[in-house]
């Protein structure tokens, strides 16, 4: 993807993660050629954060297929992951994860990655390439099983 676009770490061929995404950064990405957003964050995490439901309109109406799977470290579920996977296995790309660092959406790859077979200490270094610390990433995969 082109150097224009927000702060991208790209994990794999076709998927990177991002931090925070506001407005301006959804029209960057649609004209870099994104085709989804998968949007990790809760609403209201942050004060003067871009609600979902809006993202997903600025997102739409732009071509860019949207995706809400808001996730904490504590409540990181299966059903969770269940739910990422299913968006990377049917999704157009290239893709977006976001949240507000790009650690629990690299986290989320990472644990559907672990799943298809992915080795977790390349997974992690993969994400330590861009800053991103997803060193708990094996234990988090024991902790939700």
């Amino acid at each position: 993807m082109p150097s224009s676009s927000p702060g991208l770490a790209e994990l794999a061929p076709g998927i990177c993660a991002a931090g925070a995404l506001g407005r301006a950064d959804i029209e960057a990405l649609a004209a870099s050629g994104v085709h989804t957003i998968i949007n990790n964050r809760p609403d209201g995490e942050d004060p003067g954060q871009l609600p979902a439901a809006e993202a997903r309109a600025v997102a739409e109406a732009l071509g860019i297929a949207y995706h809400h799977i808001p996730v904490t470290g504590p409540s990181l579920s299966r059903a969770d992951v269940d739910a990422f996977a299913a968006v990377l296995a049917g999704a157009q790309t290239p893709i977006v994860a976001h949240c507000r660092s790009g650690t629990r959406s690299s986290l989320l790859w990472g644990l559907v990655r672990m799943r298809e077979g992915a080795d977790p200490a390349a997974l992690v270094a993969t994400a330590a390439r861009y800053g991103i610390d997803i060193a708990a990433l094996p234990a988090i995969a024991a902790r939700i099983g």
